[in-house]
This record gives structure tokens, C-alpha cells and sequence, in this order.
């Protein structure tokens, strides 16, 4: 076999992933692209009823047309079928993006979060362990920051002091992870997401909500009376990310992975407004418990040994999700 060949070949083999989550918003763009450029993708997923599931079974149903994709129902808590399946697949990488989302549905159900995010992500670790797989990228959060007051939040502040129980499932992976590549060399790549969106976003999420409550004639609630600044970042840009931490080797790493251009809440509202051509029905309401003022990521590390940065502003992206939202609900205007 030439050398070519060869190099090939080993290129091959390689593209062989698991993805935990790839009905949830940001697994499903990943897993796309990912079977786009070629990988074989093992995809988990449990479906459950946090949000609507005929969005989840949408975006399933998009990646099952490719012959490369394989998806298993599984529950990250339930370890024994995990393990079975991962016994008939040989991966490289674990790409795990499954968790209970949601900072404020924490507050009301916290056993879900301690159970899935805290006793999940130990299970996809013992997984990487018990299989030999020598890396996991694996899902953070901006939460982790909670009240910090210096900004923008760098990889080197001190995040000991979470808001909200979501936050704390989210750092203790972190804690986990490290860990874990200490003590059995795995390379562990942890990356902080700052408030995504864009087309298939959750139902949960503000952009969802306000452009539903948009159409439908209903108020938007504006917390903190409208006071508030987020890193919102194109779901596109998140998966650009994803796919440069897979292409890199570290040992132990956090990353963000934002837009590094803090948004007025209000102005968010008012594009969105522009782009579905209505205006909105606006509540004002005081901060609610477990959110932040303020989200805005320091990009200095990422950019040095990620080599990457967005590419997508705030008008653009909410023009493509306003976009997907009219065709995906059929909605005339």
C-alpha cells in the first residue's frame, strides 16, 4: 500500500465519533456537518419532554437520511446500555453535548440536573475510560461565570461561585474532567457555550419565544426591565468551534466559545421585530433568579490555540433563524 494510500486510509478510520444529543440543538447541527464532511456518527439521545419532542424527532429524522448516521435511544444515566453499544463501535472521540438544559428550570427541578448533566457525564466518562477512547469534547457552559463582574469572562476567572444549580452541574464536569485526563490520560476538551441560537433552536430559549409571541400576537416578558447585555452566538459558529477543539490534541483545556460582542437586550428585540415585520408586546419584569446581567466571553485563548473566531453578527443570524421559523411553521406573512 503507497504511502498515500495509507495516510488515507488512516484518515479514514478515524472519522468515527460518538455524539450524545444529536436531537438537541446544537448536537443536530454538529452531527450534520459532521456527516457532510464524511464522519461516521454514532448518535445518542433519550428524546425526553423538556421542550416540545416533535422538534427533536425533525431533526433526528434529517440526520437519519444519511446511511452514515446510527442512532440509539439511549438515557445517558442508564451505564449497562451504554456500554453494550459502545462495545459494537470502535470510536476515536466523544463529542458529548446531552444534558438537562435550562438555568431556570433548575431552580424548580434540581434532582433532573444532579442525574443527568452530574451522573451522565460520569457515565460518557467511564465510557471514554472503560473503551479506550482517547478524547472527549464535551459541553460547558457561560453559566459556570455566574455574578462575575469582570468582563469579559476569561477561561482564568475564578468560577467558584455559581447562581444557579445548572451552573454548578456544568463546573462540576469541568472538575470531572479534569480528573479524568489526570488520571487515565484521556485528552479532555471542555468548551463554555455562550447563549446560542439560530434555525432548530429550542423552544426554551428567548429567540424562540419572542419571535413565537411575536407572530401570535402575544407579550414578550423582558426581564431586569430590558437591562441586560448577552453574548449571543450563531449556532453555525458553535459547530465551527466544536469541530476546531475535535481537530486539536489537549491534554486538559477550557475553552469559550462566543461572539465577544455583548448585545443590549433591547436591541435584540428590536431586530427581531425588523425581521419579522411586527411589533412587539413588551412586559417588563424584575431579574429573574439564577440569571446574570451581563455574559461576554474573552476569545484571547480560543483564538490562540483553537484558531477559532464567529464570523456571524447578531442582524445576520436572526434574519436566518426568523427565516427557518416562518418556513418550519408555515407561517405567511
Amino acid at each position: 500500500m503507497s504511502k498515500l494510500l495509507k495516510t488515507r486510509y488512516s484518515l479514514y478510520i478515524m472519522k468515527k465519533v460518538i455524539v450524545t444529543g444529536t436531537a438537541g440543538f446544537i448536537g443536530f447541527h454538529l452531527a450534520k456537518k459532521l456527516l457532510n464532511q464524511g464522519y461516521e456518527v454514532i448518535g445518542i439521545d433519550n428524546l425526553n419532554d423538556y421542550y416540545d419532542v416533535r422538534i427533536k424527532e425533525a431533526r433526528n429524522k434529517i440526520l437519519k437520511k444519511n446511511k452514515n448516521y446510527t442512532f440509539k435511544k439511549i438515557n445517558i444515566c442508564e451505564y449497562d446500555k451504554l456500554h453494550d453499544e459502545c462495545k459494537n463501535h470502535k470510536c476515536d472521540m466523544i463529542v458529548h453535548l446531552a444534558a438537562q438544559a435550562g438555568v431556570r428550570h433548575s431552580i424548580e427541578n434540581p434532582h433532573v440536573y444532579g442525574t443527568s448533566n452530574v451522573c451522565g457525564t460520569l457515565n460518557i466518562f467511564e465510557i471514554a475510560r472503560q473503551h479506550k477512547i482517547p478524547k472527549v469534547v464535551y459541553a460547558s457552559s457561560s453559566s459556570v461565570y455566574g455574578g462575575n463582574k469582570k468582563v469579559p469572562f476569561s477561561e482564568k476567572d475564578n468560577v467558584d461561585m455559581p447562581v444557579s444549580l445548572y451552573a454548578a452541574t456544568k463546573k462540576a464536569n469541568e472538575l470531572k474532567a479534569h480528573a479524568y485526563s489526570h488520571l487515565y490520560g484521556i485528552n479532555m476538551t471542555g468548551l463554555r457555550f455562550f447563549t446560542v441560537y439560530g434555525p432548530y433552536g429550542r423552544p426554551d430559549m428567548a429567540a424562540y419565544i419572542f419571535v413565537k409571541n411575536l407572530f401570535e400576537n402575544k407579550p414578550i416578558k423582558i426581564f431586569n426591565h430590558g437591562d441586560m447585555e448577552r453574548d449571543f452566538t450563531y449556532v453555525d459558529d458553535i459547530v465551527n468551534g466544536i469541530i476546531c477543539a475535535m481537530n486539536k490534541d489537549h491534554k486538559c483545556e477550557i475553552f469559550n466559545l462566543g461572539n465577544s460582542r455583548p448585545e443590549k437586550l433591547m436591541d435584540f428585540v428590536g431586530l427581531l421585530e425588523k425581521h419579522c415585520g411586527k411589533k412587539a408586546i413588551k412586559e417588563f419584569h424584575p431579574m429573574q433568579a439564577g440569571d446574570v446581567k451581563k455574559t461576554h466571553a474573552c476569545l484571547k485563548k480560543t483564538k490562540e490555540m483553537l484558531e477559532w473566531e464567529p464570523t456571524t453578527n447578531l442582524d445576520e443570524g436572526l434574519k436566518k433563524f426568523v427565516d427557518w421559523y416562518k418556513e418550519y411553521h408555515k407561517i405567511k406573512v
